[in-house]
């Protein structure tokens, strides 16, 4: 009996010890040692390289450098940011909280944007709760941030029960909130802080950043190429990151091709061949050659009309027809944008690039 009872603790332990190898349990201290090491080369580009100090800040020294006033004299209002997306709103925000708390500012902020829940419970709940308590052991002065990112998509009674909370916790707490569309936020609320509009960022701005962020990642990147990326950014500091980082990823070199490739955004030259087909070839030889080039690219209507639109200020016409062309762009693009067909709305494109092929001729003839 006992032997049987040794051979059994034999027998049951050796399935345990082959699952835990066949598991990797042994590697598996060394893999999260390994990833534990360095976890900011697994951040976004976009994070890992967000400015952490307003001197940090490349655009809206007017804005970085009114706010720290603000914080050494110690009298910060509510503030309200808004503007295009990628244009500092956030950073700059997060740059003052650091500025004024230090390393710890996370226990004296509270952030909520869009993927919160935001509705009146929550101002009554979530926010007032913060708001009604101070922070005695502070050097700031006391009071601590509610930042509302966002906040244009707010709620109407939301924003409404935020007045009050503002007014009646001003002692506690600063309000900063962060919009892309100022009108979506009630009068109410924009009386009750300092405005500040972020513009999108100078052309120079991205291109200094970018090659800050090129020299420390090690890209190897085109003269062209990082030309596409400024001007496919039109500002935006977040989507020229995004693209860059996606682009190192998929190609050992960037030039303009791998940079429009990787966003699926028409080639200069593919626009520029559909234009010259559509003004100088018939109506049916023009429509079937843009249809095949659109559907061997994946191009969208949307981007081919936006690029048509870049595209044609590049281009000299005379006044009438570029005013018409300009106009029927507009137009097909609204139409785009609430379900129309893209086959009819090409058509629509075609003729009204043949109807200011024949303006521009009258108007040579007139001369």
């Amino acid at each position: 009996m006992p032997s049987l009872d040794a051979a059994d603790t034999e027998m049951s332990d050796a399935p345990v010890s082959i699952s835990a190898a066949a598991k990797g349990k042994g590697r598996a201290p060394a893999d999260s040692e390994a990833a534990a090491a360095d976890p900011v080369d697994l951040l976004p580009w976009v994070e890992k390289y967000r400015p952490a100090t307003l001197s940090d800040l490349v655009s809206h020294k007017d804005i970085t450098a009114t706010v720290e006033r603000f914080i050494e004299a110690n009298r910060l209002p509510h503030l309200l940011f808004y503007g295009p997306p990628g244009t500092g709103k956030t950073s700059t925000i997060l740059a003052m909280a650091r500025r004024i708390y230090g390393d710890g500012f996370r226990n004296n902020v509270l952030e909520l944007n869009a993927s919160d829940d935001r509705g009146i419970e929550v101002v009554r709940e979530q926010i007032k709760s913060f708001a009604s308590t101070k922070n005695v052991f502070s050097n700031s002065g006391g009071f601590k941030l509610i930042v509302l990112d966002e906040a244009d998509a707010m709620t109407t009674a939301a924003q409404s029960a935020l007045r009050r909370v503002i007014e009646q916790y001003t002692r506690n707490v600063r309000f900063c909130i962060i919009c892309n569309y100022v009108n979506k936020i009630i009068p109410a609320i924009q009386s009750r802080c300092t405005r500040f509009r972020f513009n999108p960022l100078e052309l120079d701005q991205v291109e200094d950043r970018l090659n800050h962020v090129i020299d420390h990642e090690g890209c190897n990147v085109t003269q062209d190429g990082k030309e596409a990326l400024i001007k496919l950014s039109k500002g935006d500091m977040r989507r020229a990151l995004n693209v860059l980082q996606a682009c190192h990823a998929a190609y050992d070199r960037i030039d303009e091709s791998a940079v429009y490739n990787c966003t699926g955004n028409p080639h200069p030259s593919d626009i520029e061949d559909i234009v010259n087909s559509m003004m100088n070839d018939d109506f049916s030889t023009s429509y079937n050659r843009v249809s095949a080039l659109k559907t061997s690219k994946g191009m969208a209507l949307a981007d081919m009309v936006n690029g048509i639109y870049d595209f044609l200020m590049t281009v000299k016409l005379p006044a009438q027809s570029r005013i018409y062309l300009l106009d029927q762009l507009g137009q097909i693009e609204h139409r785009l944008s609430t379900g129309g067909s893209e086959r009819i709305q090409l058509s629509a494109l075609l003729g009204a690039t043949k109807i200011a092929v024949q303006l521009s001729e009258k108007d040579a003839a007139k001369k």
